[in-house]
């Protein structure tokens, strides 16, 4: 098992944003979390990578990662995407995908996930030299996954990576994370496309209120009647 989460809970002051979550990814699985706003999606991915401290089991190869800093998480092997993309604006597209390699050390190895990402995003090859804050908000959503991946993850967080994207751009994006499930890499990544997320993840957690209300395939989920209805839009 490459993550094992055992009655996580994790709360803000006196509110309770997850309570009791047990979950699990195995390597190279894709398993996406579908919720409403609020449900506490961004939180399970923040507690995973420790930027929120929570309770429970959290492993990752059999290793807690509970006293493990957010910092050191990154040597673990687990590479956050946060909503929002939080990258430095004022650097180049270049420069902000090699701040994803900083803790690594073999020219070789980063040379060929930077052509790894460019091979992925070939816009961002061609845009290397430019201000990331120039970009379109999809461009520069590539522009995070791909310094994600310059860590070279063995888990891949992905916060809502479709929103405020347009849709051509956001159909390039969800192929592009296929392809890097399908080089290997495990991917946990929460959503609000429910749809799309169905079409390309193996399984999916609905959290709903800080609880897990549904697990299951994609293929049983998309076959599931509460979720038509009151994710997919359909009667």
């Amino acid at each position: 098992m490459l993550l094992d989460i055992q009655n996580m809970s994790v709360a803000y002051g006196k509110a309770v944003a997850l309570e009791n979550i047990s979950m699990h990814i195995a390597e190279g699985e894709f398993v996406a979390v579908l919720g409403p706003n609020g449900a506490g999606k961004s939180t399970l991915l923040k507690a995973i990578s420790r930027s929120q401290p929570s309770t429970g089991t959290l492993n990752f190869r059999g290793e807690s990662l509970q006293t493990v800093p957010s910092h050191a998480v990154v040597g673990k092997g687990i590479c956050h995407c946060p909503e929002g993309r939080r990258l430095f604006p004022d650097l180049t597209v270049r420069k902000n995908l090699m701040l994803g390699a900083y803790l690594r050390n073999n020219a070789a190895e980063i040379q060929a996930d930077l052509d790894m990402v460019h091979g992925l995003f070939p816009i961002l090859q061609e845009r290397g030299a430019q201000t990331v804050s120039t970009l379109s908000g999809g461009q520069q959503q590539m522009v995070a996954i791909g310094r994600a991946l310059m860590g070279k993850p063995s888990l891949l967080l992905l916060d809502e990576p479709s929103v405020g994207i347009a849709h051509r751009l956001k159909m390039e994006i969800f192929g592009a994370i296929k392809r890097i499930q399908q080089g290997g890499t495990a991917i946990l990544m929460a959503e609000q496309d429910a749809q799309s997320a169905l079409r390309i993840a193996d399984r999916v957690y609905v959290l709903e209120h800080g609880h897990v209300g549904r697990e299951g395939t994609s293929a049983e989920l998309a076959s599931d009647d509460y979720i038509r209805q009151a994710y997919l839009g359909v009667a």
